[in-house]
């Protein structure tokens, strides 16, 4: 029988789920997914100083925003520290740990010594065969690995291939505290174990922990998971990934108008592709995703991608469906407060009938909300500079030009009000353009909208006249 695929994300809950969290849980869950498994999400909060309730609300709700949710509930790794001290216990009584019982000042004098021969600290297994028996009796223990001393420990890794550390680098890690609290290096082993982890899928910064965490595997007679260390993200610059380049939590994705589906398709592309696609669905990322396509290499992170990716799926959205979402993320939105002009129904009805036009330049919900604009705007309209500036060097004299013919209007649909304005153009001599855009000065305040035809149709007939004749 195969073996169920189980992945799982494991952040430590000290702030936000940053945009390479993001990613490291979304190649999680496309691999499970593509092999028919499960990921759960295990939150690494024993640093009880730096761990916050509210750190963990932010990380699961960024994860469901993005629609990554765990397959099951999320396990807290400091409840089950009885768990962690008794396999630190049972690894002594197997011989394959022991209690060490050196002072902090014989600690400090082993790192002073290696500083003095310009070596990296080691610990030097001066407990590692002597007898509990010789132990000074304030000093409470701690539990340190019997690591071996000779010979290489090898990481078969997915992304990085073979990996060989040198065992003599490796040493006796502590596994339990002097206070009985686990290291982290324990409780990842212990906690991975016991969830049934199959493939373990993290930055390369955790490269090294994997060669020691394999020990421990070993030392339990576990089997170790597949691992598979995917390189970290740049900024476009090259240089570490930064606020300024984009490191910054998924909540701020949110607050800048991205949609889930576009983020995810644009992190899924940092460091792993499908030949030259740059679109995918869902259901494409589930399909072809395999972590052995992960690039070495640094991903560089950039927001123009991005901004296209995601234009590219508000334009490619269901009209009534960007409507609702953009309602329903207008509280999240640094000018959401325009979608709360007018009643809700209203609003989602004039969002929905305008769409074709509005979404078609837009590329994210933030500047959606910001081309809606006209469409709530309270009369007389405030106008944009250059807006009144279209209506004041004869701009008006052609809206005044247009009323008549418009009021005349019975059948306010797009191809009528179009075959008027085209009308009135060709008798005044006047090319279409030197007609719309004072006709869109005066209905949005603005230069740059969508079609004026369009704009003409939304606003509907009592409206659109009376915005015209303010500026008449």
């Amino acid at each position: 029988m195969t073996e169920t695929v189980v992945t799982r994300f494991a952040p430590s809950p000290t702030g936000y789920l940053h945009i390479g969290g993001a990613r490291t849980a979304l190649f999680n869950w496309l691999y499970a997914r593509h092999h028919g498994g499960k990921m759960l999400l295990r939150i690494e909060d024993t640093d009880r100083e730096r761990s916050t309730d509210a750190a963990v609300t932010a990380i699961i709700d960024g994860l469901s925003w993005l629609g990554l949710d765990a397959d099951e509930p999320p396990i807290s790794q400091f409840e089950r520290v009885a768990r962690h001290r008794e396999v630190a216990e049972d690894m002594v009584r197997r011989g394959n740990a022991y209690y060490c019982y050196a002072t902090p000042q014989e600690l400090e004098e082993m790192r002073e010594k290696a500083r003095a021969e310009k070596r990296p600290p080691r610990y030097d297994g001066r407990w590692r065969d002597r007898d509990p028996s010789e132990a000074p009796a304030d000093v409470k223990p701690v539990i340190r690995l019997r690591a071996p001393l000779e010979g290489e420990t090898l990481v078969r890794d997915q992304v990085q291939g073979d990996v060989r550390f040198p065992n003599k680098d490796l040493d006796d890690l502590v596994l339990l505290r002097s206070d009985g609290t686990p290291t982290y290096m324990l409780a990842v082993v212990v906690d991975d174990h016991d969830m049934g982890i199959t493939h373990i899928i993290r930055g390369d910064d955790h490269l090294t922990n994997a060669a020691r965490q394999t020990l421990i595997f070993q030392a339990m007679g576990w089997d170790v998971p597949v691992m598979a260390h995917i390189p970290l993200i740049h900024g476009a610059d090259g240089a570490k990934l930064s606020k300024r380049h984009g490191a910054l939590g998924v909540e701020a994705y949110r607050e800048m108008g991205y949609l889930p589906v576009g983020l995810k398709n644009y992190l899924v592309r940092l460091g792993w592709s499908h030949g030259d696609d740059e679109i995918m669905s869902i259901e494409d990322m589930i399909r072809w995703f395999d972590i052995a396509d992960v690039n070495k290499g640094a991903a560089r992170f950039d927001f123009a991608k991005l901004e296209a990716v995601n234009g590219y799926w508000m334009r490619h959205s269901d009209d009534a469906e960007l409507a609702r979402t953009l309602m329903a993320e207008r509280d999240y939105l640094p000018n959401g407060s325009i979608l709360r002009q007018k009643d809700d129904a209203e609003t989602l009805d004039l969002l929905t009938r305008a769409m074709p036009g509005l979404k078609e330049r837009a590329k994210t919900l933030v500047e959606l909300a910001d081309s809606a604009s006209y469409l709530f705007a309270n009369r007389p309209l405030p106008m944009e500079e250059k807006a009144a500036e279209t209506l004041g060097t004869g701009g008006r004299e052609i809206v005044a030009g247009l009323l008549p013919a418009l009021s005349a209007v019975s059948d306010w649909t797009v191809a009528s009000l179009e075959a008027v304005v085209r009308d009135y153009a060709e008798k005044e001599g006047l090319k279409l353009g030197k007609v719309a855009q004072p006709l869109r000065a005066a209905l949005t305040g603005r230069t740059t909208s969508p079609g004026v035809f369009d704009v003409l149709e939304v606003l509907g007939r009592e409206e659109s006249l009376a915005r015209l004749a303010d500026q008449s």
